[in-house]
């Protein structure tokens, strides 16, 4: 049971940073971040074609950064609350094994260099 979550969490976890991995959607959520906007709006600064600047959203609706709801004919995005906890979460993680690890090296090299003064 606990492999199974471990690996929908991994997954999810995947798509995230897979999602972030790219500076065209970086600039979308840096966007997102300020209010939600059309699809349009979004498009505007990237100089592609829609199609491909919708594959981008898809990704980052994958990952479940953004939704987008339709609103008469205009498609509207938003960031999802929330949406980098696992990420964050992960990254806080990382740190403290880090963290433990420099701390324990120190110790190491502390501990020698008392041993050579003796």
């Amino acid at each position: 049971m606990l492999l199974r979550h471990m690996a929908k969490f991994d997954s999810n976890l995947d798509l995230c940073f897979s999602a972030l991995g790219d500076p065209t959607r970086r600039m979308i959520l840096q966007r997102l971040a300020r209010g939600a906007a059309s699809v349009s709006e979004l498009a505007k600064p990237h100089d592609m074609a829609l199609p491909s600047f919708m594959g981008h959203l898809r990704k980052l609706e994958d990952a479940g950064l953004i939704t987008s709801t339709k609103q008469g004919r205009t498609r509207v995005c938003e960031l999802t609350p929330d949406a980098f906890t696992p990420a964050r979460d992960w990254l806080s993680e990382q740190s403290a094994v880090w963290e433990g690890r420099l701390d324990r090296l120190d110790d190491y090299v502390t501990t020698l260099m008392k041993e050579r003064e003796k």
